[in-house]
């Protein structure tokens, strides 16, 4: 994967860093951004890809799964010996439309194994480690939709993001006495390759243009005040500003990036 910024490849010489959700989208570029800078990258999902950068240590497990988390936790520490930044970016909805009526039991667990899960299983497996050697960072990948849910479609994501929220306010006020910052990053829209063959599909079923089926995408959101969603190596950039030494006394912080979609302060 080409990556459009300039990159110091010694900043983050030396550290030991794993991505999840590692293979596309905002996932692959973050890898990306950690391994042009000099990091040692562990990155997990549950099909590789040939476009990881060289020397980036795959391991497939389906996180979504308490087997999946233990095995990507013990690839960690065996490979790298521990950890010192984790950026949780696994993520996605594929609940049914139609609102809360038609969604079931299992459209609710299975978002919730997905956005939440992950996380708080691997943080339990790997932050005692982190512990140990007295520093770190976590970054936590939640949504806008947190706290602006899509009603139509969305409900168990927004919900299981606002939970992921929630839990890595609690784990800062826990871990960062002991040198572990955790953050928030909540994305609006990014362009990934997904989302562009989401609104190309809009586009055909509707027979309109692929502009329109966009714009329509931005209205359904209440507007981007920028006029685009969201590049996805803007997101890694992100990302890697809070794991670096820079952002050494930001803490319990949420970050939204959404060219301006949320209408509050």
């Amino acid at each position: 994967m080409s990556y459009p910024y300039e990159v110091s490849p010694t900043e983050f010489k030396g550290k030991r860093v794993l991505v999840t959700g590692g293979t596309a989208g905002v996932g692959l570029a973050t890898v990306t951004r950690f391994a042009l800078a000099g990091a040692r990258v562990v990155t997990t999902a549950r099909e590789a890809t040939d476009q990881l950068p060289k020397g980036v240590i795959f391991v497939k497990a389906d996180l979504a799964t308490v087997e999946g988390t233990n095995l990507v936790a013990q690839e960690v520490l065996a490979r790298l010996g521990g950890v010192d930044i984790i950026a949780h970016v696994l993520g996605g909805s594929s609940s049914p439309a139609g609102g809360f009526s038609k969604l079931s039991d299992e459209d609710w667990q299975k978002s919730f194994n997905l956005n939440l899960f992950p996380a708080v299983r691997l943080n339990r497996l790997l932050v005692p480690e982190m512990l140990k050697q007295g520093h770190g960072s976590i970054v936590h990948v939640a949504s806008i939709q947190r706290s602006l849910p899509l009603y139509e479609s969305t409900i168990p994501y927004a919900a299981a993001k606002a939970a992921l929220a929630n839990y890595s306010k609690s784990l800062s006020k826990e871990i960062s006495p002991k040198g572990i910052r955790v953050n928030i990053v909540s994305p609006g829209w990014i362009g990934t390759e997904a989302s562009n063959a989401w609104i190309e599909e809009i586009a055909n079923t509707n027979k309109i243009t692929v502009e329109a089926a966009r714009q329509s995408v931005m209205n359904a959101l209440g507007g981007i005040p920028i006029g685009r969603p969201s590049k996805q190596e803007e997101v890694a950039e992100l990302i890697a500003f809070l794991s670096s030494d820079k952002a050494g006394s930001i803490n319990g912080a949420e970050y939204v990036i959404d060219g301006g979609t949320v209408p509050t302060v």
